[in-house]
């Protein structure tokens, strides 16, 4: 059974492969000028697509069609180009010219998940009996399309993590007039309201000691993304340990999902010739 389906693995892949460089099917380094084939860039990266899945080690997910340590090199190889990141950027640009972001209402809130193995943006989750955990500042747009994260450990409170977190807005290119950002309780201090007051922005922040339904904001769409995020199992509970690396499967992760609500969204208005047979 394949991690995705067809009509959304093969847009991703194809974008992908449009980045990578071309490269002889040797290693042009063999004084003997053969060696043995380098192992197809599709499949490190239906292994990529498998390891963000199913969270499993690179021991596990490695077969006779590619070894672990390949996967790991080309793993490093791309995150070194700024291919994932790219692939990122290009979802989110071809959503917006397609269906358009909805970047006048932005929602920004945090999430707590495992990291066993500890690493450079891990902590004592006060949530978890200190085991360690990790913590990301998430932005999203009106819809719920993932703009952008920042990465912390499970011990850092969220309200710090704005000012860095909406530096991601940055990276977006024109924006409008008037930009509204929905905030929860943790949020509710004078120093946040000075700090969107200082970059011009409206705030709409929850009271703390006032019970209100998440439906009463715009709110609830990153605490639905947030839950997209987490069914990558690799996310929920990450065993890798440089920023880099986990980076680069949030980066995949969110194009997975910009992707998909791209063609949902286009099904009923476009046509392609790949295009699902019923609504995704």
């Amino acid at each position: 059974m394949p991690v995705l389906p067809p009509w959304l693995t093969e847009p991703l892949w194809g974008q992908f492969a449009a980045l990578l460089p071309e490269r002889s099917p040797y290693a042009v380094t063999h004084p003997l000028g053969c060696h043995r084939p380098r192992i197809s860039d599709r499949i490190v990266f239906d292994k990529m697509l498998q390891l963000l899945r199913f969270g499993c080690s690179y021991q596990a997910i490695a077969d006779t069609t590619c070894s672990a340590t390949t996967i790991r090199n080309r793993r490093d190889e791309w995150i070194q180009l700024g291919f994932f990141a790219q692939l990122k950027q290009i979802a989110l640009e071809s959503y917006d010219r397609i269906v358009g972001l909805a970047l006048d209402q932005i929602a920004v809130d945090g999430s707590i998940t495992k990291a066993p193995g500890g690493g450079e943006v891990a902590g004592r989750s006060p949530v978890d009996r200190g085991k360690q955990g990790m913590k990301r500042s998430g932005m999203t747009d009106g819809d719920g399309i993932p703009l952008g994260r920042v990465l912390a450990g499970a011990n850092r409170h969220v309200s710090p993590l704005l000012a860095s977190t909406l530096d991601r807005l940055g990276d977006l290119g024109p924006l409008p007039d008037d930009i509204t950002v929905h905030l929860d309780a943790g949020y509710d201090s004078d120093k946040t309201r000075a700090l969107l007051d200082a970059r011009g922005l409206h705030g709409r922040i929850a009271h703390k000691g006032e019970k209100a339904p998440i439906q009463a904001s715009q709110r609830w769409h990153v605490e639905r993304t947030h839950a997209w995020q987490n069914a990558f199992h690799r996310l929920a509970r990450c065993y890798e340990r440089r920023a880099g690396v986990i980076d680069a499967f949030f980066g995949l992760a969110d194009s997975i999902i910009t992707v998909r609500r791209l063609i949902r969204r286009a099904w009923t208005t476009h046509r392609w010739d790949e295009r699902p047979n019923r609504r995704p």
